[in-house]
C-alpha cells in the first residue's frame, strides 16, 4: 500500500509544464527558474581538473574542508559573519539542505509556519516529515514583503519553525535588515527556529541582502551555487547548522545523502573564489529584463502592483483576464482547473509560452501566474509578441 506522506505530496506544477513544453517545437520557457548564462569557466575548469585527478571517491558527508572553509570565508566577507566551518554542511542542492532541516526539527503534528505565496515545494518538505502547516498571509499591495504583526498573529508557542525565503520564490520580494531582525527576534520569543533559504542572494537589485546569521546563531540556513552562478544541473548547495543539530544533521546526511558529488565540491570552491564581475554582469542583465518585463505584463492586461527586488520571477494577477474565453480556448487535459490553470494553458498553447499556474505556490496566489526572466532578452522579445497577438484573438472572440 502507498503510504500517506507519498499520496500527500502533490505534483509540482512548474515540471509538469516544462515536461509539456518540451514536447512542443518552439515554447518559450518562462515557466521554470532556470538560469540561460553559462556556468563560470573557472568553475567548469576545477570540475574537470578534479575529475582528471581522481577526485570520484567519497569526501566526508558534512563535505571537503576546503568547500566548508571556503563557504566560511564567503559568510566573513559577504555578510562580515563569523561562521565555524564545522557547522556547515554540503548538500546535493538546496532542497536536500531543507529536508535535512526538518528532519532534525520537526515531528509529527510540530507547526511550521510559511508565508504565502511561498516557494512550491515548501509544505512538501514539511509533510515528509509529519508537520503541519500555518500561513502567514501576503500581498502584491505590500511589495509581498512580510508584515511583522502578521507573524505575531500566526507564531506561538505551538511553531516549532519559522521559514523564510529572502529574495522569495515566486514573488522576488526582498526582506529589509530591520525586518529580518524582528522577524528572528519573534522566533526567539515563541522558542521556535528559523529556517532561512538564501538560494537567492546575490541577485538582489536595489537592496542589500541580509542573513540570518546577522541576528542569530540559532538559525538554520540554506543557500547554493544553483540560481547566482548557474550551476542548476550541478546540485550543490549547503546547509549552516545551529551548533546544537550539527551532529543530528550530520547522521541523517550519512544514512540518507552519503555526500555530494566530490568534483563537484571542487567547483563550488572556485565558484566561491571566482572573482565578483561575474555577479555584476548577471545582476545588471537580468535588472534590465525584469523592468522590461514589469513594462510589458501591463500591456498585456494582468495586473502587476509592484516591481520584485530580487531573483528572478514575477508574480502576476491574471483575474481580469476573460476566463470562459480562456477556457474553452484552452484544449489540453488536465486534472486541475481555474483562471490560473486556463490562462497558463491558454498561454501554452495558443502562444507557445510556458508559464507555471500560481495555486503551487498558495491560496494567495490561485489568481496568478510565475513568470520567469532567467532567459534571454530576445526571447522575452519574442514572448511578449507571442502573448499580445494571443490575447488580441480573445478580445475579437469576446467582441463577437
Amino acid at each position: 500500500m502507498v503510504s500517506e506522506r507519498a499520496t500527500r505530496t502533490t505534483p509540482f506544477a512548474a515540471m509538469d509544464v516544462l515536461e509539456r513544453a518540451n514536447r512542443m517545437d518552439d515554447a518559450i520557457h518562462l515557466e521554470v527558474g532556470e538560469p540561460d548564462f553559462e556556468t563560470p569557466n573557472a568553475v567548469t575548469e576545477a570540475a574537470v581538473a578534479a575529475l582528471r585527478a581522481g577526485e570520484t571517491g567519497y569526501t566526508s558527508s558534512k563535505g571537503k574542508p576546503e568547500l566548508r572553509a571556503a563557504i566560511s570565508a564567503y559568510y566573513d566577507r559577504q555578510y562580515g559573519v563569523d561562521v565555524d566551518p564545522a557547522r556547515i554542511v554540503v548538500t546535493s542542492g538546496s532542497s536536500p539542505a531543507l529536508l535535512l532541516a526538518f528532519s532534525v526539527l520537526v515531528d509529527p503534528g510540530d507547526e511550521v509556519v510559511l508565508t504565502d505565496p511561498h516557494y512550491a515545494c515548501y509544505p512538501n518538505f514539511v509533510r515528509q516529515t509529519g508537520g503541519r502547516i500555518s500561513t502567514v498571509p501576503l500581498s502584491a499591495a505590500d511589495g509581498f514583503c512580510p508584515r511583522v504583526g502578521e507573524f505575531e498573529r500566526t507564531v506561538s508557542g505551538d511553531t516549532e519553525a519559522l521559514l523564510l525565503n529572502s529574495p522569495a520564490n515566486p514573488t522576488g520580494a526582498v526582506l529589509d535588515g530591520a525586518t529580518l531582525r524582528e522577524l528572528v527576534e519573534l522566533a526567539d520569543a515563541a522558542d521556535a527556529t528559523v529556517v532561512s533559504d538564501e538560494v537567492y542572494h546575490g541577485l538582489t537589485y536595489e537592496a542589500e541582502d541580509h542573513t540570518a546569521l546577522e541576528y542569530t546563531d540559532d538559525a538554520f540556513v540554506v543557500d547554493g551555487f544553483s540560481k547566482r552562478f548557474a550551476m542548476t544541473g550541478w546540485r550543490l548547495g549547503w546547509l549552516v547548522v545551529p551548533e546544537e543539530y550539527v551532529g543530528h544533521v550530520n547522521r541523517i546526511a550519512q544514512n540518507t545523502l552519503i555526500c555530494a558529488p566530490n568534483f563537484v565540491q571542487s567547483g563550488g570552491i572556485a565558484a566561491l573564489e571566482s572573482d565578483d564581475d561575474f555577479f555584476g554582469g548577471v545582476r545588471d542583465t537580468y535588472r534590465e529584463r525584469r523592468d522590461f518585463l514589469v513594462d510589458e505584463v501591463e500591456d498585456w492586461g494582468m495586473s502587476l502592483d509592484y516591481t520584485p527586488g530580487g531573483a528572478y520571477y514575477l508574480l502576476v494577477d491574471v483575474s481580469d483576464l476573460p476566463g470562459d474565453v480562456l477556457e474553452q480556448r484552452s484544449r489540453a487535459s488536465r486534472t486541475s482547473s481555474g483562471k490560473a490553470f486556463d490562462a497558463a494553458d491558454f498561454l501554452l498553447e495558443e502562444a507557445g509560452v510556458a508559464t507555471t499556474p500560481g495555486p503551487d505556490f498558495g491560496a494567495n496566489a490561485a489568481d496568478c501566474l510565475r513568470l520567469s526572466y532567467a532567459t534571454s532578452a530576445e526571447k522575452l522579445v519574442e514572448a511578449s509578441e507571442r502573448v499580445q497577438r494571443a490575447l488580441e484573438t480573445v478580445e475579437l472572440s469576446t467582441a463577437d
